[in-house]
């Protein structure tokens, strides 16, 4: 139950972090990806911030033997760059350009009942069933890796 009301807890506290920072408005995403018109660089800020904190945090976290909310640390060990990294990334990208907003961001929108997000959102869970449908057939996580 404890490990439940943390991961709530810290889902909660993302969210508002994103409102805070308005990375939940369309308007300031596509601002900030358009580099090359009327350049919004604002989340340059957030970004900045997040790394930051993250970079203190993270090295004094890591000197616990276990985690608080959980009973093991959950690190990825895989650095090598793959096709299916810049592919995915390539397709994470361009969806977040198209529409404003990433993944995360469409869940934590949905809130606003707005169309635009769970557009988003359903987008991506198409997309994940029709990777593994495609996954199945052509057995691409293999000529991917």
């Amino acid at each position: 139950m404890k490990y439940n009301l943390g991961a709530f807890i810290v889902g909660l506290l993302f969210a508002v972090g994103l409102g805070i920072s308005g990375i939940l408005q369309p308007a300031n995403i596509i601002g900030f990806l358009n580099v090359f018109g009327n350049w919004n660089p604002t989340l340059l800020f957030t970004m900045a911030g997040a790394v930051g904190i993250h970079f203190i945090t993270y090295k004094l976290i890591r000197k616990r033997k276990t985690p608080m909310l959980t009973k093991d640390w959950y690190i990825p060990t895989r650095q090598e760059i793959t096709p299916a990294l810049i592919i995915g990334s390539l397709i994470f990208g361009i969806g977040w350009g198209l529409g404003g907003y990433c993944p995360t961001v469409s869940v934590t929108s949905l809130a606003s009942f707005e169309t635009r997000p769970f557009v988003v959102f359903l987008s991506v869970i198409v997309g994940m069933y029709l990777f593994r449908f495609l996954d199945k057939k052509m057995n691409l996580k293999s000529k991917l890796e």
